[in-house]
């Protein structure tokens, strides 16, 4: 299973969701643990400035941004919609 250390602007942002986006988060973040590329995750590479991130699908408009720091630690960077990426 995965380690996961959440940034303190993933905190912040994890805060301000809409409680069914938590909810969905936790159920995600579940999955994530076990297999972090499970097709129901949705998990996609980025690219330019953030190529070396990835990130997973909460829902169709949220999404969660993290860094492999190696095969088994994860640094959740942030939490929303697609400005994330901004």
């Amino acid at each position: 299973m995965l380690i996961i250390y959440p940034s303190k602007k993933f905190e912040k942002s994890y805060k301000q969701l809409p409680k069914q986006i938590k909810i969905k988060a936790k159920q995600k973040d579940l999955i994530f643990r076990e297999n972090p590329f499970d097709s129901r995750l949705k998990t996609h590479k980025l690219k330019g400035e953030l190529k070396e991130c990835y990130a997973y699908s909460v829902d169709y408009s949220y999404r969660v941004l993290f860094h492999f720091i190696n095969r088994k630690t994860v640094l959740y960077l942030d939490i929303g919609t697609h400005r994330i990426y901004q």
